[in-house]
């Protein structure tokens, strides 16, 4: 009898923020991250220079847990929850920690878009979500594999979750979700007329 087996898997973590350390309040996170994008004149100046659409921290602030308790707050959530996803990874740590290597605010208004991307150097990359009103685009994930696919033919539309090239996953507010930082990944354009805002953030291991 035949057998088939799925092998090397790609592990996609979700979770409520919540789940782990103290509790994040939304609306205190959204106002801070708009307080932060309105006096970051080197992050404004980083965006119209990069055609980034809306507004990033990425470029220009490396102090966020210091500048608002509620950043700090958030990266003690983050940590366990990264720990948790380390676990179930069955990475062999040898007794050190993924540390907190950066974290940064994306708002994304109506017609922005981030175009697929990784992050080379870290171990595990991830994002939580401020606001996501209706309409806002999903988190675009790729299947890994599609440079090594050569002659393949495409899957079919109907083909089984785990076979399709991209994986759309639309989070909530309060969710965080987690990947290895190899994952290509990409947020297709805001349709919705709100501004689309999220955390992000790389750990780093030694």
């Amino acid at each position: 009898m035949s057998q088939i087996e799925s092998l090397f898997v790609t592990r996609l973590y979700r979770a409520a923020l919540k789940q782990y350390g103290p509790v994040i309040d939304a609306s205190e996170l959204e106002a801070s991250c708009y307080s932060i994008a309105e006096d970051d004149e080197a992050g404004q100046e980083w965006c119209a220079q990069n055609g980034y659409p809306g507004y990033t921290s990425y470029a220009s602030l490396t102090d966020l847990p210091w500048r608002f308790p509620v950043f700090a707050d958030l990266v003690r959530a983050l940590n366990a929850h990264v720990a948790a996803f380390a676990e179930d990874l069955e990475f062999d740590l040898d007794g050190k920690e993924l540390e907190l290597e950066d974290l940064w605010i994306n708002i994304l208004p109506e017609g922005g878009m981030h175009s697929s991307h990784i992050h080379p150097h870290s171990v595990i990359s991830g994002t939580t979500y401020v606001a996501m009103p209706d309409g806002a685009s999903a988190l675009k994930l790729e299947d890994p594999r599609s440079a090594r696919m050569m002659a393949a033919p495409t899957r079919r539309k109907d083909a089984r979750r785990k076979l399709q090239p991209f994986i759309y996953v639309a989070p909530k507010v309060g969710e965080v979700l987690l990947w290895e930082s190899w994952l290509r990944h990409e947020v297709p354009m805001n349709m919705a007329e709100d501004d689309r805002i999220s955390v992000s953030f790389n750990y780093s291991w030694g």
